[in-house]
């Protein structure tokens, strides 16, 4: 409950984020922005996009947690899965206990159809016994005195009073068989009964498990249910969070543009009014030049002429052997080299010359873990290029040079098999494919 209140909360920030992204982009006319300062442009695309990686660490903040919602929700399933496997188990077995419960009473409902005929039986066998002795005495035509006195003889009595006892023993012995049956059937009967009630005792405790294991099922569930309605929420909330960092991204390549659209102003009105055959340097935001990395620095040549030749078209870079990887999809050439390759590698020997293909304003010169040491030119039309993977470089961040200047020399730097210079070429932000510009062979 508490993490959906939280949720809550950031869902309904976000939204008031997005809305008020929304009101101050709204808010912003476009030809107010025609007329800011390049610097200006560019400060308002830094905070952008710093706002824009916080919304980012957010968004792998968000999928982190539905990343661990699932594995709750997956082991949730999975005990659930043992408890249904042990209330599957619980019912074979009640239903054997219930099939024997049914048996016993068969048996017991058996004995005591046994021991109901037993007792008939005895009872008949005691009620005929008594009638006979009765009737013989009540119509006088045989008592026990009328035998032991009509004897002829000592030995007639004898044997009359041996055929007495006899007739009297049979009876007594049949009636004590009858008996006796009636006892053991009673006693089976017993036993079947105290059979009966402890499979009754056990199905009484299996009942009580399962009872224990369907409230663990239906709590299982329910926990499913209110994970599974927390990915819902961070679902949305990812939603959210990605349509705030695409508004910021639309924004970010508006002021580009805007950025661009500057720069080329500032350049053309430097042209307008320059004196001198030394154009001006801005102060560079990363001065790191080619004297920090092997090369000389040269950050007074980018013209003789008193104007910066940014050139009509696009010159090839360097003097190269081959084309060794083109633009687009391709394999990994090696770890750490990207499968969709954004501009072209042309080989060529450790320290050939590398040109800029065309004039403009250098707007970086560093050195970067995967590109190595690279230059960055803006071309102030919305084109740039870039060099990467060079030994050195001999310009500086914020110089203006010329089409065809040198700006530093081939090598293999950061992630590269061999030597070669990556060369790319991007508009309004997003790479082309340089052999749409450059006569590539």
């Amino acid at each position: 409950m508490k993490n959906r209140k939280r949720l809550v909360s950031i869902l309904a920030g976000v939204m008031a984020a997005v809305m008020l992204l929304s009101l101050i982009l709204s808010l912003i006319p476009v030809s107010a922005r025609a007329y800011e300062s390049s610097s200006e442009i560019r400060a308002q695309i830094n905070a952008l996009k710093k706002e824009k990686e916080a919304i980012q660490a957010q968004i792998m903040e968000v999928k982190e947690q539905y990343k661990a919602n699932e594995d709750e929700i997956a082991d949730i399933v999975a005990q659930k899965n043992v408890i249904d496997q042990e209330i599957g188990l619980l019912s074979t077995e009640l239903i054997n206990i219930n099939e024997q419960i049914s048996a016993y009473n068969v048996l017991i409902a058996d004995k005591q159809d046994e021991l109901d005929h037993a007792q008939e039986r005895y009872d008949t066998l005691n009620e005929n016994t008594k009638d006979r002795i009765r009737a013989m005495e009540e119509d006088g035509s045989l008592s026990y005195w009328e035998v032991l006195f009509k004897a002829n003889s000592f030995s007639d009595l004898l044997d009359r009073m041996n055929m007495v006892e006899e007739i009297a023993a049979s009876d007594q012995k049949r009636l004590k068989a009858l008996g006796e049956a009636a006892e053991r059937v009673v006693e089976a009967q017993e036993e079947l009964e105290l059979e009966k009630a402890d499979l009754q005792l056990t199905k009484d405790e299996l009942d009580a498990t399962q009872a224990e294991l369907d409230a663990k099922r239906q709590e299982a569930d329910q926990l499913i249910q209110d994970l599974l309605a927390k990915g819902h929420e961070l679902e949305e909330l990812e939603a959210l969070f990605e349509e705030q960092k695409r508004a910021f991204l639309e924004e970010i390549a508006q002021q580009e543009e805007a950025y661009s659209e500057a720069k080329h102003r500032e350049y053309l009105a430097w042209l307008a009014t320059s004196e001198t055959t030394q154009p001006p340097t801005t102060a560079p935001s990363n001065n790191n030049s080619g004297g920090s990395n092997g090369g000389t620095t040269n950050n007074s040549k980018p013209s003789n002429s008193g104007t910066v030749n940014t050139g009509s078209g696009w010159q090839v870079p360097c003097s190269y052997t081959k084309l060794t990887s083109p633009f687009g999809n391709r394999e990994q050439p090696t770890a750490g080299a990207s499968t969709y390759h954004q501009g072209v590698d042309l080989a060529a020997p450790e320290g050939t010359p590398v040109y800029a293909s065309r004039g403009g304003q250098v707007t970086t010169a560093t050195v970067g873990s995967a590109a190595g040491y690279y230059v960055k030119i803006n071309h102030m039309d919305g084109f740039s290029s870039i060099y990467m993977h060079l030994r050195n470089y001999v310009v500086s961040a914020g110089q203006y040079v010329s089409q065809g200047q040198l700006i530093g020399y081939v090598g293999k730097s950061g992630v590269a098999t061999g030597f070669h210079l990556h060369f790319g070429i991007l508009y309004n932000g997003a790479y082309v494919n340089p052999a749409s510009y450059v006569a590539l062979y």
